[in-house]
């Protein structure tokens, strides 16, 4: 099978986002610790930071869809890592000249701000490149080389991040961010596509009408927004997993537990560590083996198919929680079920995401899949929240076994919605 990284604007693309998604994560990683630093652990301050960033992002991202379906979508990329790279080194320098801690702080909220308002202009036009430079039989592999890459920079990011951070000041290490992005911004530029300029001048009017335009094309179109809600069931379900029930248990059930497994070499905390790593390297072999399959015609069965392993594994973990734990049977028996559970999920997730996100790319008029990216992306990150406050109240009001068996019927409903769905079976 012909190997995708043959093609230049593949390498271009590939390469570029590898280093600025390592400066993503090394500025992510520095400033939620930095702010804490310096406004003696203020988490008030680092929450207000994240739901300021996150709010402008939500609200930019809708922009970018429509820009990246008009514009060349290489050039925007490129543009805004570009100004995404002077606007951190900018920061940095204004931090230098202004050393006391308020300044820092309101430097680092605009910084943070608008990076995120960038960030929402950049992400439908990176998610839509692909199918204009990659022969639409070589997608599968392409995007499976991209989940390697997101999931080992995962993996080795934080660690390389937690090294940099206690090694250098903050200033170096938000310059080497800067810098990261500028590479990325050069990379991009090289990238040649057949693009066709937009004849129609671009207004607040025609914006809102091509906005208006993308939801009524998913809305019509059955089996792409069947596959587009199970994209929103997987993020509104494996976050409360990942994102309050791990956590929770970890800080609870272990870390309150006289003894537990390893505890003479592992803290809690770094329980937590090795469920994250099983995830993340169950992501990448299942990618790899992913690049090495022949692309698959329709995913529709299949994915229905990974849905449902989900439920079940969610129902055993949740059936094993209390057993194991609620019961004070066995701690240990649990936390070694759960890193195989985490494990397991991480590779089912991985084939789940691949051939969706494949099976969009080929299905989405290619004029409109900036759109399509953008509606998703919004829909997911407005349903993360709701989805973080609701396991939060479960998990305090009715427990950990009660979050997981809310979770695997979720996973359940949607591996059915999807069973049942005869549009589906077309994709």
């Amino acid at each position: 099978m012909k190997n995708v990284f043959q093609s230049r604007n593949y390498r271009l693309v590939f390469f570029g986002a590898l280093v600025s998604e390592l400066g993503a994560l090394l500025y992510s990683f520095a400033v939620s610790f930095y702010i804490l630093e310096i406004s003696s652990n203020n988490a008030f301050l680092q929450g207000l930071y994240l739901a300021l960033c996150g709010g402008m992002n939500l609200i930019a991202t809708p922009l970018g869809g429509v820009l990246g379906d008009r514009f060349n979508k290489a050039r925007i990329m490129s543009l805004c890592d570009y100004i995404k790279g002077g606007v951190i080194i900018s920061a940095t320098l204004l931090m230098l000249a202004f050393p006391q801690a308020n300044a820092h702080i309101a430097i680092l909220f605009v910084t943070g701000i608008t990076g995120s308002a960038i960030g929402g202009i950049f992400s439908p036009a990176s998610a839509s490149l692909l199918p204009r430079i990659v022969d639409e039989s070589l997608l599968q592999q392409a995007t499976s080389y991209y989940t390697v890459r997101s999931s080992a920079q995962s993996i080795l990011g934080v660690v390389l991040a937690g090294v940099l951070y206690a090694a250098l000041p903050i200033t170096s290490l938000f310059i080497i961010v800067g810098v990261c992005y500028v590479l990325s911004g050069v990379s991009e530029m090289f990238i040649r596509y057949g693009h066709v300029p937009s004849e129609e001048r671009l207004t607040l009017r025609t914006a809102l009408g091509d906005m208006k335009d993308g939801l009524k094309y998913v809305t019509a179109n059955k089996a792409l927004f069947a596959l587009m809600s199970a994209i929103l069931f997987i993020n509104f379900f494996i976050t409360p997993v990942v994102g309050n029930f791990i956590p929770y248990f970890i800080k609870t059930d272990v870390g309150g537990a006289p003894h537990y497994l390893f505890d003479r070499v592992l803290t809690p905390e770094l329980w937590l560590s090795v469920l994250e790593v099983c995830i993340g390297v169950s992501s990448v072999i299942a990618a790899v083996i992913m690049s090495a399959r022949k692309q698959t015609e329709k995913c529709g069965r299949t994915v229905s198919i990974m849905l449902a392993l989900i439920a079940v594994l969610l129902f055993g973990l949740a059936a094993a929680y209390s057993v194991f734990v609620k019961s004070g049977a066995s701690l240990n028996a649990f936390l070694i079920t759960l890193t195989a559970g985490s494990f397991i999920t991480g590779a089912l997730v991985t084939l789940i995401n691949i051939p969706i996100n494949v099976a969009i790319m080929r299905t989405v008029d290619k004029g409109m899949l900036s759109k399509v990216s953008s509606i998703t992306s919004v829909a997911s990150q407005g349903l993360t929240p709701i989805a973080s406050v609701l396991a939060g109240a479960i998990l305090q009001g009715a427990g950990s076994a009660a979050l997981l068996f809310f979770c695997a019927a979720g996973f359940a409903a949607a591996a059915a919605y999807l069973l049942l769905n005869k549009r589906v079976k077309e994709i």
